[in-house]
């Protein structure tokens, strides 16, 4: 049985989980999750947002729904069960995921997700950027807009600005590099594009390894809800560093800054990115070695 958090072991090999099995593996994943999704929920009744525990929510758009309901992934037969949702066919033995259905469904885009695991993984990763994305997204903007209006800068935006001008910006991440200001794109050592994205991106990167969770949860439910869970989890903690290391004063909400435009600062980020992507490089082969699974199966 799988643990309640943590990484488990992911198999693309059909096997059947006794009803007890997938039972307590089920139960174990709600409450997992539920100590992120309960105090959400709660903050979105209230209309009171918190810029690092709801970002993930907010940003990749999966329904805390989704998140909390646990599948075992592909090739898994769920031992006794008759009716396990949409996407699920009857067998002697139980229920399983229709496979072939899915896969032909969504092929593009699982072999899309391949490719660009499989390019990130096979790169060194780098560890020089001191998440200045934050800083380029407000650079030389008028105070009304600033992204995050509802929380302070540790600055005032000039000195922001003199922060980005003093370092060379070294994004290789599209999805952050596209928030950037009009006048600090041009600032970027590498001028990014969608079309290029497989090409630039790096294991080092903070945003690239949060989005782990975003290809996990376009795979679900072919792999399983424990690995949902972990990215979730990985991508939470990047969420943290990367607001501490941003222009944002959090320190009301419990989270001290790292200073980049220090040495000491840059130094602590660099030893963050480094253990992210450490803890990254597993989830990755795991979604990487799913998808090979998925298109071998289907005959790709």
């Amino acid at each position: 049985m799988a643990p309640s958090g943590g990484c488990v072991a992911y198999h693309v090999a059909v096997i059947t989980l006794e009803r007890w099995e997938w039972e307590a593996r089920a139960q174990a994943h709600r409450g997992r999750v539920d100590a992120w999704i309960v105090p959400h929920l709660e903050r979105r009744r209230s209309g009171a947002a918190h810029p690092v525990e709801d970002f993930l929510f907010s940003y990749y758009g999966y329904r805390p729904s989704k998140l909390r309901r646990w599948h075992p992934g592909a090739g898994v037969v769920l031992g006794g069960a008759r009716e396990f949702g949409s996407g699920y066919v009857v067998t002697d033995a139980g229920m399983t995921l229709d496979v072939p259905a899915l896969v032909a469904r969504r092929r593009e885009s699982i072999e899309w997700i391949a490719a660009l695991l499989g390019a990130t993984a096979g790169r060194a990763g780098q560890f020089g950027c001191f998440g200045m994305h934050e800083w380029a997204m407000v650079y030389r903007v008028p105070a009304e807009q600033v992204r995050h209006t509802a929380q302070p800068l540790r600055m005032p935006l000039d000195q922001v600005a003199t922060v980005v001008e003093e370092r060379t910006l070294r994004c290789t991440h599209f999805d952050a590099f596209r928030f950037f200001t009009e006048r600090a794109r041009p600032l970027n050592l590498t001028q990014l594009t969608r079309e290029r994205q497989i090409t630039s991106e790096q294991p080092g990167c903070l945003h690239a390894n949060m989005d782990l969770y975003k290809w996990a949860i376009k795979l679900s439910p072919l792999v399983p809800g424990e690995l949902v869970a972990d990215c979730f989890e990985l991508a939470r903690d990047i969420r943290a560093v990367d607001m501490r290391a941003s222009p944002y004063d959090l320190s009301h909400l419990g989270y001290q800054p790292i200073p980049i435009e220090t040495a000491p600062g840059r130094t602590e980020y660099a030893v963050a990115q480094r253990t992210f992507a450490e803890r990254a490089a597993p989830l990755r082969q795991a979604l990487l070695t799913a998808c090979q699974g998925l298109l071998q199966d289907d005959g790709g």
